[in-house]
């Protein structure tokens, strides 16, 4: 236990590094940006003016509102005591809501597009890889390039293959947004399969690209452990082929579920490109929007969602294996 507590320690010590500098990135990064937002914000509202000093107060007025007359250092600090309130201010793009309402608009759609995503995606490949690794011969033989050439084809590559063919051409899905425009949010029959609709083109997408790394890497997982010394042992011993395999594939999943983990953990970025491509009205479109708009704001509390996710995904991985790991035991009670 006193090494499993300074395994933790340390774990914990770089998470906390980790994070201080992925904060601070999150916040200087987007302000480095080209171009004046605040100004943007202005020509909107002042169209018609032909008042430049009334121009010039309302410009005055916003820069005071978001703190951009001030001095980078000072608006660091400002904006770590907001945050730790909970306050990520005012969005530029999409003024006068605040990040926080757009990010909580925006969050659900994505988990609802990516978690059944990466669970549908992991049971197809892992199943597929485990069959191609026991039966072998055609199966096989087709499976293995296939998944090869799904797993290295670009996300953005496949998305619009997905809205060519089934959108474009044989039209049986709507190749952008998450419901009908002339639709408004309600829990009516006609806006839920809108949502439906319009939620299969970007999720298939995203579940194609999985299988062929999960089962790629479940194949060679099963190989493995099918050739190695226990399982020759336990042939030998007459022991039923159906309870080996059994153990087979319960050993090569350890990193199949590590790899699960590591993909829910990064869910709220994963389906950035996907989002982006159908115009799918998640985080990954909220990001872009912000972006194009030099949305500092909604642009630093986007980025701070996709690391915090990752981070505690790769520490509890972290953690889970220092106590299922033998190895890592035994090395920290040295």
């Amino acid at each position: 236990m006193k090494g499993y507590r300074k395994y933790f320690l340390n774990k914990l010590g770089w998470f906390i590094i980790t994070f201080i500098f992925a904060f601070i990135l999150n916040f200087t990064l987007p302000r480095l940006m080209p171009g004046d937002p605040v100004a943007a914000i202005v020509s909107r509202l002042a169209q018609g003016m032909t008042n430049a000093t009334g121009v010039q107060k309302i410009y005055e007025q916003y820069t005071e509102l978001f703190g951009t007359n001030k001095p980078m250092i000072e608006q660091f600090f400002i904006y770590v005591k907001n945050v730790l309130r909970g306050d990520f201010g005012f969005s530029f793009s999409q003024y006068p809501r605040t990040v926080a309402d757009v990010l909580k608009s925006a969050i659900w759609w994505t988990v609802c597009l990516q978690f059944p995503a990466i669970i549908v995606g992991w049971l197809i490949g892992n199943t597929l890889g485990a069959l191609a690794a026991y039966l072998k011969g055609g199966f096989d033989k087709v499976l293995m390039p296939v998944s090869i050439f799904v797993s290295n084809f670009p996300a953005f590559g496949m998305a619009v293959i997905f809205m060519v063919l089934f959108g474009v051409n044989l039209k049986w899905f709507p190749t952008s947004g998450g419901y009908g425009f002339d639709l408004i949010p309600s829990f009516t029959w006609s806006f839920m399969w809108s949502v439906i609709v319009h939620y299969q083109l970007p999720f298939w997408s995203i579940v194609t690209i999985a299988i062929g790394g999960q089962a790629i890497g479940m194949r060679s997982m099963s190989i493995y452990e099918l050739n190695a010394d226990y399982v020759k042992y336990a042939r030998f011993l007459g022991i039923k082929d159906q309870k080996i395999v059994g153990y087979v594939f319960r050993n090569a999943m350890l990193p199949q579920v590590t790899g699960l983990a590591l993909s829910v953990g990064t869910m709220v970025g994963g389906a950035l490109v996907a989002e982006t491509i159908f115009s799918y009205p998640g985080l990954g479109t909220t990001l872009l929007t912000g972006v194009m708009g030099q949305d500092y704001p909604l642009i630093s509390a986007s980025t701070m969602i996709i690391t915090i996710m990752v981070l505690i995904a790769n520490f509890a991985i972290e953690l889970i294996y220092g106590f299922i790991d033998p190895r890592i035991k035994a090395a920290q009670s040295d």
